[in-house]
């Protein structure tokens, strides 16, 4: 899997090296139609470990409409620290390889924001 970044100017692993929380890491997935099986398979496994990491909150995933191939994933963690350690984590990096060929993920992390009379932190 190739990994694309969303922010080319500040990348996920300059976010890593940040320590707040709680932080939400939205990322979004490319990939051929065929391998939509194969994406699907291997991003369940994937969210299975990360599920059953100290920090883990919830994840979503969702496809986009149409005839494209391309899935938004949010997954909401206690801390910075907390998703660091599973995302370098050994065994998460190595079930990395089950993704399809062609699928790219263009990883980025959020803090909340409030704004008045709309959005709460």
């Amino acid at each position: 899997m190739q990994i694309k970044p969303l922010d080319p100017s500040f990348t996920i692993q300059q976010q890593l090296a940040h320590e707040l929380g709680p932080v939400v890491l939205v990322n979004l997935f490319t990939l051929a139609p065929d391998d939509e099986q194969a994406f699907l398979d291997a991003w369940s496994a994937d969210a299975a470990y990360m599920k059953a990491r100290p920090g883990f909150i919830s994840a979503q995933l969702h496809r986009a409409v149409g005839d494209s191939p391309a899935y938004l994933n949010t997954a909401t963690w206690e801390s910075v620290k907390l998703f660091r350690d599973a995302f370098s984590d050994p065994a998460f990096r190595e079930g990395l390889k089950q993704y399809p060929a062609s699928a790219t993920t263009s990883p980025h992390l959020f803090e909340r924001v409030a704004v008045p009379g709309i959005c709460t932190a």
